[in-house]
């Protein structure tokens, strides 16, 4: 397993175009069986490599980089945007993301004119709120989608800054050069927010006091209220609202008792790291990778295999490796 790992994260680099996105049929990567990849590609910044596996009989994922303007304005901010969207329980919110969480960024940007946490944060909050609008309107044909949620892993390059921002449990994990030991150490730029951490599972007894059974061990995996191992999310309105927590939606989804408060929540974890001369690149996975991985053997990987792709079907979803194109 390890080798086929090894061979997943391998990758190379040639500058191609300012937009990558993939949608399940997108044709500027490659396609062989289950497996979308893109060998190479550039953005402002450097180069980078993305590849998908399709784990599911329907493709619930959704990845994308954007590269130039980072506003409405060809006068900048300029940078890169990363996303990894890895959706749960059918593909509509991380295709509404994939769809409007940038537009939402560049339009927040050019009303602040330049970027920041708060330009982030305010994307993300659009989102949401948007796709509560989408829940709302469909619900009475399609109450299904009110269970339809999704990880949502952003990373910002501009201004020499790197914004990481997190909802669920994906991962960007930085690879920066020791110069004294030629090493590449790893270190991990982004927080989860999976109920296995036992500081998650904290911070949802301290939101919700008055509920024993806030977090459950079910089958040997902790989740919240017994149904999901994320605690944040786009989406999974049926946890954030009690109104879309009834009949007809599907008994395995339903609470004994309605909630007065949302159980999951929408507000990402958002870090910023200044970049360093030293820092070499970036992966951006979900958590299919880190299951597999810890974060130096991923960083090792590619610090030694820098130059040729994989193309092994394995149940890692989503991968980026972004690199700052620093010798």
């Amino acid at each position: 397993m390890l080798s086929e790992l090894m061979n997943f994260l391998k990758a190379c680099f040639r500058p191609r175009s300012k937009r990558y996105v993939h949608t399940g049929s997108d044709s500027v990567g490659r396609q062989e069986g289950l497996l979308w990849y893109k060998d190479s590609g550039q953005h402002f910044s450097g180069d980078f490599s993305m590849a998908v596996v399709q784990a599911n009989n329907l493709l619930e994922d959704q990845s994308q980089i954007e590269s130039g303007s980072l506003s409405s304005h060809e006068t900048g901010p300029f940078g890169t945007f990363v996303g990894v969207y890895d959706g749960h329980g059918g593909p509509e919110t991380s295709r509404y993301i994939n769809d409007h969480l940038f537009p939402h960024l560049k339009r927040f940007t050019s009303e602040q004119q330049s970027m920041s946490v708060d330009v982030i944060r305010k994307a993300f909050q659009a989102t949401e709120e948007g796709f509560l609008s989408l829940v709302t309107r469909q619900w009475p044909m399609k109450p299904q989608i009110a269970a339809v949620g999704s990880c949502c892993l952003v990373g910002v390059v501009s201004g020499g800054s790197l914004y990481i921002a997190n909802l669920g449990d994906s991962r960007a994990v930085l690879g920066r050069a020791v110069r004294a030991t030629g090493e590449v150490l790893a270190i991990q730029l982004s927080a989860e927010h999976n109920a296995s951490i036992e500081s998650v599972r904290q911070e949802l007894h301290s939101m919700h006091p008055e509920d024993s059974q806030i977090v459950v061990l079910k089958h040997n995996v902790w989740r919240v209220k017994g149904l999901i191992q994320i605690s944040r999310s786009i989406g999974d309105v049926y946890l954030k609202k009690s109104e879309f927590n009834r009949e007809p939606l599907y008994a395995k989804f339903r609470l004994r008792e309605p909630f007065k408060k949302p159980i999951l929540s929408a507000d990402p974890s958002i870090t910023v790291h200044e970049l360093q001369p030293q820092d070499q690149f970036v992966i951006f996975a979900s958590d299919g990778l880190w299951e597999h991985l810890s974060n130096q053997e991923a960083v090792d990987i590619v610090q030694n295999h820098p130059r040729s792709v994989s193309k092994s079907l394995l149940d890692t979803k989503l991968l980026f490796f972004f690199d700052f194109g620093r010798n």
